[in-house]
């Protein structure tokens, strides 16, 4: 009795000495209440900081102020850096709440209002990135931004524009008037009335000016930086695949070898950071973000079942683990880790966690030195203030050789130099979790679980399909089939946007296809049905990215290009082209081809950013096949047809009867019969699948 009472005597003092060493702060705005870490970190700025919401643009018209409106998000090192250099000294934030309504935009939160004002500060300066800095009036209407600006910068801008916006209001107002009328002019998508017609014909000579932009030296596209842009290379690797270009095929082939081995891969625990600051693929930018994860997954599947080329699996399988140890949660995923971390010092250092002084590594690797550093390219690539990452520099055939080892041989030092370094690395203080649940992220994610089933038959990844695609449903989907933004526990989540809705119903079309469970084919559809009443824009023929129950600013993005992700319009497309033919719903089918054909202008003139366009328009400039199979072996089956690399399909099956069009009266109790079908005529049903195969053409 004695020992448990001083025990939780010691317990109880323990206890209140750690609360009364909580940290305390000087100032504390509104941001305390918000989810979004990204919004947390600057709740105790001095700048008084309001959360996005109408209400304070109301607010600033009411008290005669500017809206200075800050975007960006948790991995973001250069908004740490703003936010320490200016946002939290004392003079500037005293300016900015005397003369501004200041709010903080998460822009992962509100891709919206990233997507506008990002568009505004690039007419305005030319430039855009984070952190995005955009001063607004209270109607929306930008008049002045930029990006990073240090304290004496940004607080200089800040008393030249108020001066000039006391003294010259109505000149202030013909500029917003103006910049809001050009960002208008660029989300007009015009009605394409000429006939109809894709064909390869005009199809080749597009994908001959996008090789124009190819790097043949160090893969990707041309530039001073590489960013990895999965659907691009996914679609390139289906047109050399498709059409048998194999000098394309070797120039994806090398983007993914490159992407494989560089810096932006991580060698030691895995997942890809979001870009490379050089266009070798050497200097990451050290944030990790599931939207890229997931597509390189996808990326990756599908260049291995091409290829078959070992490291191509291995990246598979090492991001997948990446991605569970590090943001996996009760079925979904968190967003990203930071750039940033903590180094021996104490200091906030880019990519501190992930990066390598050689007297470090010298002395952990003691006679393997030499030999490492060839492989990694410690002597070759370009340190980082004295610090390297690792780049893989050959192939372990090509080292091997070199070295005079076997291949089990360097598999064991390399397993060992990883085991040795990962020892060393979990000593450090690992960068900061951005812990938002976002829905179309995760809905990436489902669909890389998907791919990579269909590529490698691994029934773990349609597990993990599955629970992921189950907490989607449960956690993001509400009444009537609206889809929200986020999964949030401080209550209050945002309302979906396009790319959100556009995101999961394509996963859930893919999970049908490994499951043939019609469910989810059902949940798909009802959210198209959902997306038309929201977003469709019946007079442009086109998706806004904002629905009604969102807050509309100038005017609504319609989003087309597909960069670091393919455009929510391009996927609503390619959901319509496959529910088209699933349900047999006519208008689908029809939207699907009205709206690539009213893009045709830009993805002419700009292929390599409108890669998934570009993939529709192989879809109907081809023949495209129905694939049905029916039969208690319809899942043995339908799993040896994934096994192979089939771009130019639909594939549609059931264990018993069914309603769905394509599945009706072709059951058979004695056998699993498959049925390849092309414009609504098919040949004779085969139980071989290898025959049904045969029936495809390019």
């Amino acid at each position: 009795m004695g020992f448990k009472y001083h025990l939780l005597t010691l317990l109880f003092s323990l206890l209140f000495f750690s609360c009364s060493q909580k940290k305390k702060f000087k100032y504390t705005n509104a941001l305390i209440n918000e989810s979004s870490p990204y919004l947390l970190q600057h709740a105790h700025n001095p700048v008084n900081w309001y959360s996005w919401n109408s209400k304070h643009l109301k607010q600033a018209e009411k008290e005669n102020k500017l809206v200075l409106l800050s975007i960006g998000y948790a991995s973001c090192h250069w908004c740490h850096v703003m936010e320490k250099e200016t946002f939290e000294n004392e003079e500037v934030a005293k300016f900015m709440n005397e003369n501004f309504i200041n709010i903080k935009i998460d822009r992962e939160e509100h891709p919206d209002v990233d997507k506008t004002y990002l568009t505004a500060v690039q007419l305005m300066t030319g430039n855009g990135g984070w952190p995005l800095n955009c001063i607004i009036l209270p109607s929306g209407k930008p008049i002045w931004g930029g990006t990073y600006f240090p304290k004496k910068e940004w607080l200089t801008s800040l008393q030249n524009i108020t001066s000039f916006y006391k003294k010259n209001p109505t000149e202030i107002d013909d500029l917003a008037e103006r910049l809001t009328n050009d960002l208008k002019s660029l989300q007009i998508i015009n009605n394409n009335d000429s006939n109809i017609l894709f064909t390869n014909t005009k199809l080749k000579p597009i994908i001959n000016d996008w090789k124009l932009q190819l790097d043949t030296i160090n893969g990707g596209l041309k530039g001073n930086r590489q960013f990895p842009r999965p659907n691009s290379y996914q679609f390139l690797l289906r047109y050399a695949q498709q059409f048998k270009d194999t000098t394309l095929l070797n120039f994806v082939t090398k983007t993914l070898d490159k992407i494989a081995s560089g810096g932006l891969n991580d060698h030691i625990e895995g997942g890809f950071a979001r870009y490379t600051v050089d266009n070798k693929w050497h200097v990451p930018h050290f944030e990790k973000m599931l939207y890229d994860n997931a597509q390189l997954i996808s990326l990756f599947s599908y260049g291995y079942q091409i290829t078959k080329k070992p490291i191509y699996k291995d990246v598979v399988y090492t991001t997948f683990n990446f991605l569970y140890k590090n943001l996996y949660t009760n079925g979904l995923y968190y967003s990203s880790l930071n750039a940033d971390s903590v180094n021996k010092n104490n200091e906030i250092e880019e990519g501190a966690y992930y990066t390598w002084k050689k007297e470090d590594l010298k002395q952990l690797l003691g006679n393997d030195t030499s030999l490492f550093y060839d492989y990694y390219g410690i002597s070759e690539v370009e340190s980082i203030q004295g610090k390297h990452t690792l780049v893989k520099m050959y192939s372990d055939l090509e080292f091997s050789k070199k070295h005079h080892l076997e291949i089990n041989e360097l598999e064991n030092k390399l397993n060992s130099w990883k085991d040795l370094l990962l020892k060393e690395r979990k000593k450090r203080i690992k960068p900061e979790l951005d812990s938002k649940i976002l829905t179309s992220w995760n809905a990436l994610l489902l669909q890389a679980y998907t791919d990579a089933y269909k590529v490698f038959g691994d029934e773990h990844f349609k597990q993990k399909a599955i629970q992921n695609a189950t907490a989607l449903k449960n956690e993001v989907i509400v009444d009537d089939w609206k889809i929200n933004r986020n999964v949030t526990q401080k209550g209050n989540p945002i309302k979906g946007y396009l790319e959100d809705y556009a995101l999961v119903i394509k996963s859930y079309i893919s999970l049908y296809q490994i499951t043939l469970d019609e469910k989810w084919l059902s949940y798909a559809n009802n959210l198209t049905t959902s997306v038309f009443s929201n977003f469709y824009d019946k007079e442009h023929n086109y998706f806004n990215f904002s629905s009604e129950e969102n807050t509309v600013l100038i005017s609504n993005t319609v989003e087309t290009e597909d960069i670091i992700m393919p455009s929510s319009n391009s996927v609503m497309c390619e959901n319509l082209f496959f529910l088209g033919h699933y349900f047999d719903n006519k208008n689908y089918v029809n939207t699907s081809r009205q709206m690539l054909h009213n893009l045709i202008p830009k993805i002419e003139k700009y292929p390599y950013s409108h890669s998934n366009w570009l993939n529709m328009y192989t879809n109907f400039s081809n023949p495209f096949y129905e694939m049905v199979v029916c039969g208690e072996d319809a899942l043995k089956k339908t799993k040896e047809i994934h096994s192979k690399f089939l771009p130019n399909i639909l594939l549609c099956g059931s264990l018993s009867e069914s309603d769905l069009p394509l599945l009706k009266a072709r059951y058979n109790e004695d056998k699993t019969l498959i049925y390849v079908c092309v414009n609504k005529t098919c040949k004779l049903p085969t139980e071989d699948v290898n025959r049904a195969i045969s029936l495809i053409k390019n």
